[in-house]
């Protein structure tokens, strides 16, 4: 390829593929109103000449930037950083770029300057990667209103006036305290995240559920709270093993504290799965490395984000093309139980 050569124009496209202008431009913003044979005859003469359409023309043609703003906390952790690549994943092979706002914490409410911000640089949508921590969406129901495009969030509970895409927690922490029971642990324990975050609660949730279900009472000496991190792990399950001695099976809500479980049995001569039975949270790629290999529910975080892209895509596509109300709808991703050895007692 010579790159001193100058770019090929829409005219000489519609030169090369005898058929106007006007026409061209219909196929490359993608109308309906244009023969399947002209489109194809077109889109052969495009890749040829190695035609480029203008982002800035497009854009103004159609009145979108083609821009989706993206608001996110705590790239430094896998799941945060795991989202983020999905969403970016998607965006670029929907053609979309990024602006993207990075809260300093969680929780944070300060959320006014980064939607004026994002507004300001005429976003098509939002993704609201923040997942529901505290108050830290208490501005929604005020904000909402004022917000001229539509937005999506991530990992929240279900609210009748958003549109949210998330993991059902609740049922993950069903699922590994099943698997538990149906490997013949009763004595089942429970480090979770911060009870601050919405994710935590549900997984406790669970937990719980399954073994009220199974006329086992889930007391307050048999769980420990973490912080997500592997030193809270560490000091978690040291409080569980103190508080609940008899203790056979464990399930932690990230697979990180989980690490601290397997590592502290070790050390400690407790013997996995036979003495005691680990299920993490999350699937992290490395599960299959740690030792004893790491039964987890598995949610693709990845998919997360890709997802929270299509349903943007989505909404900016109906209120454009269609000049509908978007509604509010909450999508709902199941995760996935991968059993290995840490849990197989039977």
């Amino acid at each position: 390829m010579n790159l001193h050569n100058k770019r090929p124009t829409i005219k000489q496209v519609a030169k090369a593929a005898g058929i106007s202008t006007q026409t061209v431009s219909r196929v490359i913003n993608n109308r309906p109103d244009v023969a399947e044979e002209t489109r194809q005859r077109i889109q052969q003469v495009i890749e040829e000449l190695g035609y480029q359409p203008s982002a800035l023309a497009r854009s103004l043609i159609q009145q979108r930037s083609y821009t989706l703003g993206v608001v996110t906390a705590g790239l430094k952790y896998i799941g945060p950083s795991r989202t983020l690549d999905g969403i970016t994943s998607q965006a670029e092979k929907m053609d979309y770029t990024l602006l993207l706002k990075n809260l300093d914490r969680f929780d944070s409410d300060n959320v006014q300057p980064i939607l004026q911000t994002l507004l300001s640089h005429h976003v098509d949508g939002i993704v609201w990667a923040v997942p529901q921590v505290g108050d830290n969406h208490c501005w929604v129901d005020t904000v909402l209103s004022e917000i001229p495009v539509p937005i999506v969030f991530l990992t929240m509970e279900k609210h009748p006036n958003l549109s949210i895409v998330h993991y059902d927690n609740y049922l993950g922490g069903k699922i590994a305290t099943e698997h538990l029971l149906g490997q013949g642990y009763r004595r089942i324990g429970h480090i979770s995240g911060p009870m601050d975050w919405w994710e935590s609660r549900q997984r406790k949730a669970g937990w719980q559920s399954v073994l009220a279900q199974h006329g086992i009472e889930a007391q307050e000496a048999h769980w420990a709270e973490g912080n997500w991190s592997s030193s809270s792990g560490d000091a978690a399950f040291h409080q569980l093993l103190e508080q609940y001695p008899e203790m056979e099976a464990v399930f932690v809500a990230n697979d990180q504290m989980a690490l601290s479980v397997l590592q502290i049995s070790c050390r400690e001569g407790i013997a996995v799965p036979s003495q005691l039975g680990v299920v993490g949270f999350d699937g992290l790629t490395e599960t299959p490395y740690y030792w004893p290999p790491l039964t987890t529910v598995i949610q693709d975080q990845h998919l997360l984000g890709c997802t929270a892209v299509e349903e943007t895509v989505r909404a900016i596509e109906k209120t454009r093309d269609h000049d509908l109300p978007v509604g509010s709808r909450t999508i709902v991703l199941t995760p996935e139980l991968v059993v290995r050895q840490s849990s197989l007692r039977i």
